[in-house]
């Protein structure tokens, strides 16, 4: 698949679940794509701080992704930098 199109897809997904993380003071954004079946997102807001942003990962994040990509095998998280 060409990357440009997984790379559609991935922010179609990070689009479906935003709502759900800005209810909670949260939002992410798409780092990195990497041989195409790896994604790496980092949470903002809320969500950096929150101790079931690895839950939310997870079970929702990496869930909804696979479901526009299911060629993607993991989401990671990356921590920001301060």
């Amino acid at each position: 698949m060409k990357n440009d199109s997984l790379r559609e897809k991935v922010l179609l997904a990070l689009d479906e679940i935003r709502p759900f993380l800005a209810s909670d003071g949260g939002d992410i954004s798409l780092v990195a794509i990497e041989n195409e079946h790896t994604v790496k997102v980092q949470l903002h807001g809320a969500c950096v701080s929150c101790s079931v942003n690895q839950m939310t990962l997870k079970s929702g994040v990496e869930m909804t992704i696979k479901k526009y990509a299911p060629q993607i095998e993991q989401v990671i998280n990356v921590e920001p930098t301060i």
